[in-house]
């Protein structure tokens, strides 16, 4: 959730950690602070609101400073306001910290600082540490913040300065994530995404959990609580600064639906052999990590080729892709999968063992309910593989192996073009064991291959119809209820569709699998219920069963709004409105009937005036419980 950055250098640390900030500002948006030392005096300035508000704040008091913390935040603990904003100060006024997770030991501490003397000024678990630190601080700030960690409970990533080492920014990290920039001449950088920090630099290390970095002009320094100094390897950023700008368009989550037609070709490009018509997944073929003994030469692929059981693990729309990689797998090669939620797995008696892969699945690579869950199936003997978007993140560094999906940065809140890249690598999955294991004819290998193939450009076909999807989100942008019904591999589609309309809109809006419909559901329609019906005819006796559902809905007067294959005239006649997609193979036909639903639920929420790249009250890595 919450975003930190920070800087120590030459240079004035304001403008840089104020832009890093915006580019952060999709991870909590409820108030922001910075906070800088300069000629030996710690300033802090904080607000409620947006980075706009503190930077106005900022140009009236004149900030400047080599050195300094900046925060956006999510609220956790205590309401938006300015008192609660970070960075948070111990009692004497020296010690600034700011803090992405949640300290779950935070009352117990509270009330054994009250006890000690402390007063506090905020409702926050953050400020605690801050106090925590001030305790053990005898000079040397690493070893207070080392001990303070040895009594914190909980995820986080800290940052924390000092006025009496003016030099030096300490950060920790269990959890939740953090990376740190090398700059030139003794420049460095620290950020909770590197989107913040590549302005400056492209070489990053990203700190691992329970790791303590200290860095300064004179260099960098990181270490474990127990103060061992830990050897860490330097990565390149890869992708370029445009993937973070908006290119003229109105919004993040316009430009990332547009980007789709790439996306999905950067999801396939170099995977596809197209002469053998083979897949090629490199992250899958190599040994496995961790793997040692007789095991020492698995693979991914090969634990996938004989497990008896797959567990897909993962949240919100993930969760969505990953029920759509359940279908892809039992219909087309036969393997049993169960799609759990990340955060229900983790606290039951999750049933894992040696035969059993657990698939995670997280744009972010960092949601911690997602990551909890493979950590407690690695410890129960399965197999982990992670499907992230995100290089360097925490699940593709844990996992046993895994996919990348080479969709870029994605800035919008409410995820689009991460959503149908895994959809696609899952596609790319199937596919791959199918020929592995022989249960995919060569001429249904080469359709497949052919169909894919196709997807971008037919995903640019129904990007051509925004302006007719905008016409229809017109007539509907004053409806405050929306039932989305869709049946097979469409099914996932109408709560992603739905999903994305609550997101972005604040429309109620709820999925379900068309036939469910008359299980309760129908009980609302009326004129004022529309009904979005996604009914592709790819799957005849599928498609037959929709109808039927789309009559239903007419005989109580609810109002359809049908995606429909293109070429189908007879669905007009029963639906109020049709958007049309290509035609394609029925397990691909997500990745191109979801494109209209994202459109829709955009220029609905644009129509309302809400912040579509910023919708209240959620924030896009979910690293807190």
């Amino acid at each position: 959730m919450c975003g930190i950055v920070g800087y120590v250098g030459k240079k004035n640390v304001v403008p840089i950690v104020l832009e890093g900030l915006k580019k952060l500002e999709y991870r909590g948006y409820d108030s922001a602070g910075i906070a800088v030392i300069d000629k030996g005096k710690l300033s802090v300035l904080k607000c409620k609101g947006r980075i706009a508000d503190l930077e106005k704040l900022v140009k009236k008091n004149h900030l400047s400073g080599n050195i300094g913390l900046g925060h956006t935040r999510w609220a956790t603990h205590g309401d938006p306001s300015d008192r609660n904003a970070h960075p948070h100060t111990d009692g004497s006024g020296k010690i600034a910290v700011v803090h992405n997770g949640i300290i779950e030991n935070y009352a117990s501490l509270r009330k054994l600082l009250i006890a000690k003397g402390h007063q506090f000024k905020s409702d926050t678990d953050t400020e605690i540490f801050a106090h925590l630190i001030e305790r053990f601080y005898k000079g040397d700030i690493l070893k207070a913040v080392q001990k303070a960690l040895t009594l914190t409970e909980g995820a986080y990533a800290f940052a924390v300065i000092c006025k009496d080492e003016p030099d030096k920014i300490v950060a920790a990290r269990l959890g939740s994530p953090l990376v740190i920039g090398i700059g030139n001449n003794g420049e460095y950088l620290i950020a909770s995404d590197p989107v913040a920090i590549v302005k400056h630099t492209r070489k990053v290390i990203y700190l691992g959990d329970k790791e303590i970095a200290v860095l300064q002009p004179s260099g960098y320094r990181i270490t474990n609580i127990d103060n061992v100094e830990i050897e860490k390897e330097t990565e390149e950023i890869t992708w370029s600064l445009d993937k973070i700008t908006k290119n003229g368009l109105p919004h993040y989550m316009l430009k990332e639906i547009l980007e789709q037609s790439q996306t999905i070709y950067d999801a396939i490009r170099g995977r596809i052999l197209k002469k053998e018509a083979k897949i090629k997944l490199g992250g899958l073929e190599s040994p496995l990590k961790w793997v040692t003994g007789k095991d020492k030469q698995k693979t991914g692929l090969s634990c996938l080729l004989n497990a008896k059981r797959i567990i897909i693990v993962a949240c919100g729309t993930s969760w969505h892709a990953a029920l759509i990689g359940e279908y892809m797998f039992e219909n087309i090669i036969g393997i049993p999968v169960d799609v759990e939620y990340a955060s229900e797995a983790r606290y039951r008696n999750f049933i894992v063992d040696g035969d059993t892969v657990v698939i995670g699945i997280s744009q972010s690579g960092e949601t911690l309910d997602t990551l909890a869950a493979l950590r407690e199936a690695k410890k129960r003997g399965a197999i982990t593989l992670g499907l992230v978007n995100a290089v360097g993140s925490t699940i593709a560094r844990e996992t046993h192996a895994g996919v990348y999906l080479h969709a870029g940065p994605e800035i919008g809140v409410a995820s689009t073009k991460a959503f149908t890249s895994q959809v696609c690598v899952l596609a790319l999955i199937t596919l791959l064991i199918g020929q592995e294991k022989h249960l995919i004819t060569k001429t249904k290998t080469n359709r497949i291959v052919r169909s894919l193939l196709k997807i971008p450009s037919q995903i640019k076909e129904i990007l051509g119809q925004s302006d007719a999807i905008l016409k229809i989100a017109k007539q509907y942008v004053n409806f405050n209820n929306f039932l989305y019904l869709g049946r097979g591999y469409n099914f996932p589609i109408a709560l992603e569709g739905a999903l994305k309309l609550k997101e972005i809109s604040y429309i109620h809006a709820e999925g379900y699998p068309a036939a469910e419909m008359k299980h309760g559901p129908i009980a609302l329609i009326d004129k004022n219920m529309p009904v979005v019906f996604i009914a592709t005819d790819t799957e005849d006796q599928i498609y037959k069963k929709i109808i039927s559902n789309i009559e239903e809905v007419r005989a109580r007067k609810g109002q359809v709004i049908a995606i429909a294959s293109k070429g189908n005239k007879s669905i007009g006649e029963i639906a109020d409105s049709v958007i049309t997609v290509p035609k394609t193979m029925d397990f691909l036909t997500p990745l191109l009937t979801v494109i209209p639903l994202q459109l829709f639920a955009y220029h609905i929420a644009v129509l309302r005036k809400c912040d579509v790249d910023k919708p209240r009250n959620l924030a896009k890595s979910v690293t807190v419980e």
